[in-house]
C-alpha cells in the first residue's frame, strides 16, 4: 500500500513544481542568518569565513522517509564531510518539535534551520505549494502538512542540495523534482575542494 501512495505522490509531486529551477553552479550564493536546532546562530556569511563549503540541503519533514534516509546518509558520513572542511545545515519548513523528531529518527547531529517564513527557499528557488490532490493523498496516509509545518500554507521544499565554497559561490547543485533522489554523499565530497 505505501508503494502505491509513494509512487502516486511521486506522480503528482513533479506537476506542481514546474515553476521552480534553484539556483545554479557560479551564481553567489543568498546568505541568511537563523536559529538551528540547537539555538545556534547560523550565518552563512560567518560560516564561509571559518569553513572551506557549506553544505546546504533542503528536507520535506520528519514523515518523508527519503528525506530521513539522506539525512542518515550525511550524518552517517559527516566526519567525511567535516575533514574536507563542510559545514552541513539543513532546511526545513517543519516546527521545531517535528525538527525534533526528524533528529531522534536520524541522529542528526548537525545543524537544522525551520525556515518558518519560507525565506531560504524562496531565496534558494526550492519552495512550491502542494496541490491539493496531493494534499488530499497525504492526509489520507496520516500525513498532516499543517501539523507538521504549524501552518495552513502547505509549502514544500524541493529536495535540493548545494555546496557554497568560501567565496560565497555555489559550487554544486543537486536539484531533481522526483523527491525520491538525492545527492549522494560520495558526489559531496567529490565537489568539496
Amino acid at each position: 500500500m505505501k508503494k502505491i501512495l509513494l509512487l502516486s505522490i511521486c506522480l503528482i509531486f513533479p506537476l506542481r513544481i514546474l515553476a521552480q529551477t534553484g539556483l545554479k553552479t557560479g551564481e553567489i550564493a543568498p546568505t541568511f542568518t537563523a536559529l538551528d536546532n540547537a539555538g545556534k546562530s547560523i550565518d552563512l556569511k560567518e560560516l564561509l569565513k571559518t569553513h572551506k563549503a557549506v553544505v546546504l540541503f533542503f528536507y520535506r519533514g520528519q514523515w518523508c522517509p527519503y528525506c530521513n534516509k539522506q539525512i542518515k546518509q550525511l550524518q552517517d558520513s559527516l566526519q567525511l564531510l567535516t575533514e574536507k572542511g563542510a559545514y552541513v545545515v539543513g532546511v526545513t519548513p517543519e516546527t521545531s518539535d517535528n525538527i525534533k523528531t526528524t533528529v531522534d529518527k536520524t541522529r542528526a547531529s548537525f545543524s537544522m534551520i525551520q525556515d518558518k517564513g519560507y525565506q531560504i527557499m524562496k531565496a534558494y528557488d526550492v519552495n512550491y505549494t502542494v496541490n491539493n490532490e496531493t494534499l488530499s493523498l497525504l492526509t489520507k496516509y496520516g500525513i498532516d502538512l499543517e501539523k507538521n509545518n504549524g501552518n495552513k500554507d502547505h509549502v514544500l521544499p524541493v529536495p535540493a542540495t548545494y555546496i557554497i565554497n568560501n567565496l560565497g559561490k555555489i559550487s554544486f547543485v543537486y536539484f531533481n523534482k522526483d523527491y525520491t533522489k538525492r545527492a549522494t554523499v560520495s558526489s559531496l565530497l567529490k565537489a568539496i575542494n
